[in-house]
């Protein structure tokens, strides 16, 4: 049990690191850890991941507000569609096999890294 808990607790810290430092969710490394590492079926880590995006996003947050690095007005606009998104998404996550949600995930962060390196 101790071993899980250190496992969960590095996975944890890795990506609020990520989150902080790039300014990403943490689900780009969280989905391929809890599915790889931790042996959690796909749709759980994906909804595992969403879960703890919250504190993650809270804590960085914070910081990034007493710095005045927030525009809010885009909080606001992109935030309300986000919400909305992110209710479809989760609904129609549930009808797509695991296997397929895997292919997709592989093939969406596969495109967003060449995205960053071409840029």
């Amino acid at each position: 049990m101790r071993t899980n808990i250190l496992w969960y607790l590095t996975a944890g810290a890795g990506a609020g690191m990520l989150a902080g430092l790039l300014g990403i969710g943490g689900g780009i490394i969280l989905v391929p850890v809890m599915t790889g590492l931790l042996w959690l079926e796909q749709h759980k880590a994906h909804g595992t991941s969403l879960a703890i995006i919250t504190p993650i996003a809270v804590a960085g947050t914070v910081i990034y507000a007493l710095r005045g690095d927030i525009n809010w007005a885009l909080v606001a606009t992109i935030g309300s569609g986000s919400v909305v998104g992110a209710v479809i998404g989760a609904k129609l996550m549930m009808k797509v096999p695991a296997y397929r949600l895997r292919q997709v995930f592989g093939v969406y962060t596969i495109a967003v890294a060449v995205l960053i390196l071409l840029r």
